[in-house]
Parts: structure tokens; sequence; C-alpha cells
């Protein structure tokens, strides 16, 4: 027999909980849902630190350094690698509101930074289109590379033969190097311009690259043929028939699906498909098929997506400047967040959460339901600092114990600003 207790006794008792257990509380069942779901509860959780750095350079990088995630076992700290306006980059303990650690002043400027948080390392390129690997705990780079042509975009992944690094550049070349050491694994040319996006799978099966132009289309490469390059007459690959490509988010925790956002400026239509990957074998080949398994169009009305995000049961979120919005993959409708006259500036999306961030500095934190294609809203994180009219926010990126937004005051220089979690020891 059920036992229900009054809420003011929860309540109290959820008071104590942290936030790991406040979530695990709320899929008990709606009443606990809507009690653990209290911006009361979840306030008190929450502490804003503000003003953390100041001067970044122009386009202000920031990325996460340490591990994520709320679990049983707990995360005592956050960590953000930065790169700053004199030509630096720097570690900062979010939890201990202290700087931990500034490399040396670069001869070139920095202009692309990326993380690999597993093993706290960090890797950048400067104007020079050199590649420096840093594990931010000694004075200088743990080793350096160079690419031929400047650097259009950079990541860093653990893969199942080895941590690599990702590199991109204008000509369309995609270059993948070893980590530690740098040692260059494989140099491919695979788009005939720039490479805009490199989006990898979520165990690194599959890695797809992309240009935002509607003659380039998205094309995906089977990650072993680049790394096993004995193995493999040539690089593994197919594209996806899907035009003008703005961003692509994998389904998490499905190695093989991938959804796409489309949206032409003539026609004010956003496009979204959905497709599997599978190997082939073909004779003495292998081949990759993508096959289209979902999608729809989302005709304008009075707003256009701007960013998007699956979970891992195909829901696909998108915000426009006033509304967040989720449908399943095949364009069915199943909630509506309205927001105006607030403006929505960033979303975040991430196995977990869905993260809201305001024209005004504040966020609204989402929860994905376990038993459900629907978002929950957890709590509000109000911005106590007063942004001037001109104010950007730029990235907002979360790790379950602190959220971080990088954003540039009026005129002036980058600034740091971060929610940390108290967690119970």
């Amino acid at each position: 027999m059920e036992v229900h207790l009054p809420s003011l006794p929860l309540m109290e008792i959820f008071s104590y909980l942290d936030a790991y257990s406040l979530l695990q509380a709320a899929q008990v069942n709606k009443n606990w849902n809507e009690l653990a779901s209290s911006d009361v509860l979840w306030r008190r959780g929450w502490r804003q630190i503000q003003d953390l750095l100041f001067a970044f350079k122009p386009y202000g990088y920031a990325c996460y350094i340490s591990g994520r995630g709320i679990t049983r076992k707990r995360q005592d700290k956050s960590v953000v690698c930065m790169v700053s306006s004199k030509n630096t980059i720097s570690t900062w303990d979010i939890h201990k509101s202290i700087i931990t650690w500034v490399s040396p002043v670069q001869p070139a400027s920095i202009k692309l930074l990326t993380t690999l948080p597993e093993m706290h390392i960090a890797v950048t390129v400067d104007i020079q289109s050199t590649i420096k690997l840093w594990d931010c705990h000694n004075r200088e780079a743990l080793a350096t590379s160079n690419l031929e042509s400047p650097c259009k975009s950079l990541k860093a992944v653990i893969t199942k033969d080895d941590p690599i690094v990702l590199a991109g550049d204008t000509l369309g070349n995609l270059y993948i190097f070893r980590i530690p050491d740098l040692h260059l694994i494989s140099a491919v040319n695979v788009l005939p311009c720039d490479i805009d996006e490199i989006y990898c799978s979520p165990q690194k099966k599959w890695v797809l690259l992309s240009k935002k132009q509607s003659y380039i289309l998205p094309k995906v490469f089977y990650m072993s043929s680049l790394l096993r390059r004995s193995e493999f007459s040539a690089p593994v690959s197919t594209l996806l028939e899907f035009s003008l490509c703005q961003e692509a988010f994998w389904t998490p925790r499905r190695e093989d699906r991938i959804t796409l956002m489309s949206r032409s400026d003539i026609s004010k239509i956003t496009k979204f498909k959905t497709y599997d990957l599978k190997l082939e074998e073909f004779g003495n080949k292998i081949i990759v098929k993508g096959n289209s398994i979902a999608g729809f169009l989302l005709p304008y009305y009075k707003e256009t997506p701007n960013w998007f995000g699956v979970s891992d049961k195909d829901t696909i979120v998108c915000s426009t400047e006033f509304s967040l919005l989720l449908f399943t993959n095949n364009g069915h409708r199943l909630q509506t967040f309205q927001y105006f006259p607030e403006m929505i500036m960033r979303l975040c999306v991430d196995p977990v959460h869905v993260i809201i961030t305001c024209n005004d500095g504040s966020m609204d934190v989402y929860a994905w339901e376990e038993r459900s294609l629907l978002l929950r809203k957890c709590y509000r994180l109000q911005n106590r600092r007063h942004l001037p009219p001109y104010s950007f926010i730029n990235k907002t990126l979360c790790d379950d114990v602190s959220i971080i937004q990088l954003m540039i005051d009026g005129h002036g220089p980058w600034f740091l600003m971060a929610y940390a979690l108290n967690i119970c020891s």
C-alpha cells in the first residue's frame, strides 16, 4: 500500500538531499516530481560566482577541462580552460574560485582551443597554424606540430585505438594527430573547401564533417579507416544528401544515428532529417550506407530555430528567439515553452539537461524525463549581475556540477560567469 506524506514534511526531507538525489526523487511519481523540482530546493544548492576572468581574446574561448557528471561517487570540482588577451591559456577551479595554472605567453595569437577533459589536456592552434598540446600542469607544451594551411576546426577525442586530435584546414584537409606526442597518423583531403565543423559520434565510430554551403554535402567517415591506414586502401565514407547543413547532433547512446538541421534564408523553411549509418561489405570492400529514417519541415511562422539538440529517445528540441519547441523526429509537436518578452540567446543540450540562456543572463534548466519524451523544467538560475544593453552571451556550458556563461560586457572585454553546485559529501 502506498504511503502519501504531506507536502511540507516531504519538502523538509528533500531539503537535505543533494542534486543527484533530487533528480532521482523526481522520477518516483508526479507529486514527488513537482516537489523535487521546486526552485526553493534548487536555489539552495547553487551559488553564483561573478566576474571570474576579464580580458579574453576577441572570440572568447573557454572549455571544460575536468570530467563531467553528478554521480554517486560525486565530482568535487569543475575546471575551465580559457584563452586570455595576454595570449596565454589558463585553468580556473570554479568551486575554489582560483586560477590553478597559466601557460607562458605565446609568440603568435591563439585562434582555436579544445580540450580532452578525460586526460586533463588542452590543445591550441595559433594564427601561424602551430598546434600545441598542454597538460595544464607544466609550463611548456607537451608536444608541437604544424599544419600546411590555416586551421579552421579542431577537436580532441578518445577513440578505441588512441586519444587523438582532429584538425580541419582551409583547403579541406583533415589531419589526425596522436596524443600525447602529436605524431601525424593521417592527412586526408575530405572536402573541396574549408571544414566548418567536426562532429564525432558518442563512441567515436564515426566523424561527420560539414560546410555551411548549399553545394557542399556533409560527409561521414568510418573512424577506423582514418586511424588504421594499413588496413584500408582508402578512407571509408559516404555523403549525406542534405544541403545547407547548419548543425548536426548525434543521438546520445545511439552510436549510428545522427540528426541534421538546415535552414534556407530564401524560403525561411527549416528542415530536420535523421540518418542511420551502417557498414556493408561490397565485394572485397567495406562501404558506408546512410539511410534516412525520419524527417520533417518546419515552416516559417514568426520565428526561425537557431539551435537544436536530440535526446536519447530521438526527441528534437530547438529554440527560436521566444520559444523552446519539442518534436518527435517525424515532426509531431510535443511541447512548447514560451519566453516572450524575454529572448532566448543560447541553447545547451546534453544527455541530461537542456539549458536556456535568456537575454538578461538568467538560465532555465530542464531535465529529460526518463519515462517519456518530454522535458521537465527544474529551476531558474537568476542572474544578479546587471548586463549593459549591448552585452552578448557567446556560450553556455554545463558539466552537471557547474554551469558557465561566456559573455562580452557591452563593448568591453569578455568575462566568465559561473554557477557552482554545493555538493554534499
